[in-house]
């Protein structure tokens, strides 16, 4: 099977690498935002969008929890992608005679060791594929970018030198969206939802007890603003598990009971990586 999948950024960014990586064979389809990509896989340009949410180092990426609840999308997947950031700069530089560095402001915080090696002055862009297509544009021996292997091969620049991030955990999750829900088989599952606090005492401990009684594994809770609003606070929220099995089921129940708003996003194959970190 192929298709088209959608992803935010420039040829060569991550999330396109990404894309690569999960759906071999598949055509990737650059959008300029977020809401670009989701908008593609509503109209029918693309069968899904690869979406980051968390970088181990970064932490959550911003926007993408504000604007999953109204996509219109279900989640039918996650993936895991290691960042191996690369130095690369046009044909004839070298260390010693690059002056700047190009590159989104995550990006160069997680080389914050090559910086300081190389004396280089950062310089900020709005995404490393793009730093690496415009460097590719500056020419000369005295501008780099730090970005993935992917965006050298697309520019046309020379690497430098490969895995110059600070830390070696240093990988990105995404959420993987469609048009259609997908129940999958196997119980071997992540489902994520989101809820509304009412506003009374204890509200959110109440809401979640549901899932300890049943013995649910909650991995993942985060609160944002809804609509600039203090009081008003949203949860997203991923739980080990289908969410037609029995236990979840009755946990959905009890939070709908003392919640808000509360929806399921998606019920996907749990990715082999979490495995690999230990955390059955």
């Amino acid at each position: 099977m192929s298709g088209v999948i959608a992803f935010q950024g420039l040829p060569g960014a991550y999330s396109d690498l990404a894309c690569r990586a999960a759906y071999p064979g598949w055509t990737t389809l650059p959008c300029p935002s977020f809401e670009a990509a989701m908008a593609a896989v509503r109209e029918g340009q693309a069968e899904l969008a690869m979406l980051p949410c968390e970088n181990s180092l970064a932490g959550r990426v911003p926007d993408i929890h504000r604007l999953l609840p109204d996509s219109g999308l279900h989640v039918v997947g996650e993936h895991f992608e290691r960042v191996e950031h690369c130095l690369m700069a046009p044909a004839g530089a070298t260390l010693a005679t690059l002056k700047r560095l190009h590159s989104h402001p995550v990006a160069l915080g997680q080389v914050l060791n090559l910086i300081r090696d190389t004396g280089m002055q950062p310089v900020i862009e709005a995404d490393t594929a793009g730093a690496a297509h415009i460097v590719a544009g500056i020419g000369g021996v005295e501008d780099a970018a730090v970005a993935s292997a992917l965006a050298a091969e697309t520019y046309g620049l020379a690497i430098l030198r490969r895995n110059v991030e600070d830390a070696e955990h240093n990988t990105t999750r995404f959420y993987v969206m469609s048009r259609e829900a997908r129940m999958p088989e196997g119980e071997d599952c992540v489902t994520t939802f989101v809820f509304r606090t009412r506003s009374v005492p204890a509200a959110l401990y109440k809401a979640l007890g549901g899932f300890a009684t049943n013995g649910v594994n909650m991995t993942k809770l985060e609160s944002y603003m809804l609509d600039g609003h203090f009081s008003a606070t949203q949860f997203l929220c991923d739980v080990d598990g289908r969410a037609d099995s029995p236990a979840l089921e009755r946990a959905f129940e009890e939070l709908r009971f003392f919640s808000r708003g509360m929806r399921v996003l998606g019920t996907y194959p749990a990715h082999p990586y979490r495995h690999s970190q230990g955390g059955d």
